[in-house]
């Protein structure tokens, strides 16, 4: 059940992180859900890092950092998405 988890929070961070970027991302679905699965996952990390994982009540602060962490995988990925699909179409 915990993948199964980790694949909804993933969608949903990645859809909102893709909103929340300016212009137009080119990566699919699927890469932006995986992208939004490495964004929660680091958005824990720091959140274990700076003492604020877990807490009474909604976890906020953490729920903040996951979709930072979301935003800026989405972002860097997009990047490199389109450096790598741009080459292969000039080579082909």
């Amino acid at each position: 059940m915990g993948w199964l988890w980790a694949i909804i929070v993933g969608f949903v961070l990645g859809l909102i992180a893709r909103a929340i970027l300016p212009g137009k991302q080119h990566q699919p679905l699927w890469l932006t859900t995986v992208f939004g699965i490495i964004g929660a996952v680091l958005g824990n990390a720091v959140a274990s890092w700076i003492g604020v994982h877990d807490t009474k009540g909604v976890d906020w602060i953490r729920h903040l950092l996951q979709l930072a962490g979301a935003v800026a995988v989405v972002g860097l990925g997009d990047m490199v998405y389109s450096m790598v699909r741009g080459n292969k179409r000039q080579m082909t």
